[in-house]
C-alpha cells in the first residue's frame, strides 16, 4: 500500500455463493487517524455501469423498452442526431449497454467541490459548465466495440425520461434496496453523515485530491459510492438470478441474456470473460483518487471486490488478486510466467513513437530502454513496461497484458491494440 501510495484498500470476498470473510486496511486519508473498516464507502467509478445495467434490463421485462428498438423513440428530453452513421443502422439500449452504439466519450473527470455541475443535457451536449466533449455518433451502431462512457449517460437520460424519476431514486428505488446494498448510493452529493465515512481519494504521488473527491453527475457511468460488501450482494444476486434461485431485480432469462457475450466480450453491462463454467462477470472502474475492481465467476459461486482510494491502486488490487486465486484454487487470475524472447536494439527501434488512442484525444509515448519497452501515458505521467514474447507481441510486467503491434502490407508499423483498444501510431 505504502508502495502504491494507496492509504486505504477494502475487500470482500465471494466463497461458495457467501460472503466469506471482509477486511479492509489503513486509513481514510494520508494523514487522517480514522481507520478504514469495513463500512468506508469508495467511489465505484466505472463498476457503476454494471449496477446501472439492471435499471435498463429491468425496464426491458417491464416492456417499457425493448432491447433493439431505437433509442430516440424513448428519449423525451434529448436526442441523438441523426447521421450518416445512424441511417445505416439505429442506436439500440443493446447498443448503449454492450459499447456499441458508434458513440464517443470514453469517461469523464468528475467536478472539483468548488466547481458548478452540469445538468445531463449539458454534458451530452458538451456545453459548459461540462468538461468533457459532445456524445456523438462517428461510427455505424453495432460494427465495433469501442469503449464508452458517454452510452452510458445517454442511457441515464433515457432511464429518466422513461420512468420520470431522477436516476438516484430511480436506481435506489429498483436496485440498491432490492439487494439490500443500504451502503451504497448514486447521489453525487454525499449525505453529510456518510461523507464523513467516506474514503479520501489520492493521486499517484499520494496527495489528497482537492476537496477530498470528485463529484460526477454522470451517475450511471460513474457516479456510484458503496462499500465491497455491498457490490458483494449484488455479484451474489447474479449469481443466484443465473441459476433461478432469485428474482429481486431480474430474471433468470434476462440475467441470461445478461451474461451473453457480444462483440468486445461484452454483456449487457458487465465485462465478460471465460466460457461455459469458467464464465466471469465484472467490472474495474478507476475515478480521480479510487481505483477498485469487482467480479464474479457466474457459475461456481467465487468472487471478488476490492477498493481503494488511490490513482495506483489497481496495481495493488491485481497483486491481490494474483494472491486471492492461488489461495482459493480459481481458474484464472493466477500469476503468469512468459517467456522473454531476444529481439535487436534495430527491430526494438521500430516501436518507438507516439500513439494516440482511436476516436479520443489520449497518447502513449513508447521508448526503449535496454531490451525493452516502457510506455508512458500522458494523460496521468505513469509508465508501464512492456517485455517481447514475440516480433510483435509483448506483455506489461505487471499484470501480463498482451499488447500487439500491428503493421501494413509494406511492413511500415501502423498501431498496436492494448486491451481491446487500437492505438493509431502518429
Amino acid at each position: 500500500m505504502k508502495h502504491h501510495h494507496v492509504p486505504a484498500v477494502s475487500i470482500a470476498l465471494i466463497h461458495n455463493g457467501e460472503i466469506e470473510w471482509t477486511k479492509a486496511y489503513g486509513y481514510l486519508g494520508v494523514d487522517t487517524v480514522k481507520k478504514a473498516d469495513e463500512s468506508t464507502l469508495f467511489q465505484a467509478a466505472s463498476i457503476s455501469k454494471a449496477v446501472a445495467a439492471i435499471a435498463a434490463l429491468q425496464l426491458v421485462e417491464q416492456n417499457k423498452i425493448d432491447l433493439d428498438e431505437d433509442v430516440n423513440k424513448y428519449l423525451q428530453t434529448w436526442k441523438i442526431k441523426n447521421s450518416s452513421f445512424t441511417e445505416k443502422k439505429p442506436i439500440t439500449l443493446r447498443g448503449l449497454l454492450t459499447h456499441t452504439a458508434g458513440l464517443t466519450v470514453h469517461g469523464f473527470n468528475g467536478y472539483a467541490q468548488t466547481e458548478e455541475l452540469p445538468t445531463l443535457i449539458q454534458i451530452l451536449n458538451g456545453e459548459k459548465p461540462a468538461n468533457s466533449p459532445a456524445v456523438i455518433s462517428d461510427l455505424v451502431p453495432g460494427s465495433v466495440w469501442r469503449y464508452s462512457g458517454g452510452g452510458y449517460v445517454l442511457m441515464q437520460q433515457l432511464l429518466e425520461d422513461v420512468t420520470g424519476s431522477e436516476f438516484p431514486t430511480l436506481m435506489q428505488r429498483s436496485v440498491l434496496s432490492p439487494i439490500g446494498m443500504n451502503r451504497s448510493t448514486f447521489e453525487f452529493t454525499l449525505p453529510f453523515l456518510w461523507s464523513e465515512q467516506a474514503s479520501i481519494g489520492h493521486d499517484s504521488s499520494g496527495k489528497k485530491i482537492s476537496g477530498y473527491w470528485h463529484r460526477y453527475p454522470e451517475s450511471a457511468a460513474a457516479g456510484l459510492w458503496t462499500t465491497p460488501t455491498d457490490l458483494a450482494r449484488y455479484l451474489i444476486e447474479i449469481q443466484k438470478s443465473l441459476r433461478g434461485g432469485s428474482k429481486q431485480v431480474l430474471s433468470k432469462q434476462m440475467t441470461e441474456k445478461m451474461l451473453t457475450k457480444h462483440l468486445g466480450d461484452w454483456g449487457l453491462g458487465p465485462a465478460l470473460y471465460g466460457d461455459n463454467n469458467s464464465l466471469v462477470f465484472g467490472h474495474s472502474g478507476g475515478n480521480e483518487g479510487y481505483r477498485c475492481l469487482s467480479f464474479s465467476y457466474a457459475y461456481s459461486g467465487q468472487g471478488i471486490v476490492i477498493m481503494t482510494n488511490g490513482n495506483d491502486g489497481m496495481d495493488l488490487i491485481m497483486e491481490i488478486v494474483r494472491s486471492m486465486a492461488n489461495a482459493y484454487n480459481w481458474s484464472s487470475y493466477k500469476p503468469i510466467v512468459k517467456n522473454i524472447v531476444t529481439l535487436t536494439p534495430t527491430k526494438l527501434a521500430i516501436f518507438a513513437g507516439t500513439y494516440l488512442m482511436n476516436q479520443e484525444q489520449v497518447s502513449l509515448l513508447i521508448i526503449v530502454k535496454e531490451n525493452y519497452l516502457v510506455a508512458k501515458q500522458i494523460w496521468n505521467g505513469k509508465d508501464f513496461f512492456l517485455y517481447p514474447e514475440g516480433d510483435f507481441d509483448f506483455f506489461e510486467r505487471e499484470n501480463g497484458y498482451s499488447i500487439k503491434f500491428e503493421s501494413s502490407i509494406d511492413g511500415t508499423l501502423t498501431g498496436l491494440l492494448l486491451l481491446g483498444e487500437k492505438w493509431t501510431k502518429i
